[in-house]
């Protein structure tokens, strides 16, 4: 029982390390952009599109 005495405090004080960290990432606006991580890994920039013209330049007609 005497164990609760010690372990209550700690677990508001981790609570409220925690609930700070959180709002200072809020005010320091580590989530205003969540779309544009996520569309900057599917997204590369450095792909050329494939068309007709190169497809079809490289193969053979057989008949």
């Amino acid at each position: 029982m005497t164990g609760f005495y010690y372990l209550i405090p700690v677990a508001l004080g981790m609570g409220a390390v925690g609930l700070a960290v959180f709002l200072w990432s809020l005010r320091s606006g580590q989530y205003e952009d969540l779309d544009g991580a996520a569309e900057r890994i599917l997204l590369d920039e450095d792909d050329v599109p494939v068309t007709d013209k190169q497809s079809s330049a490289g193969q053979k007609d057989v008949h």
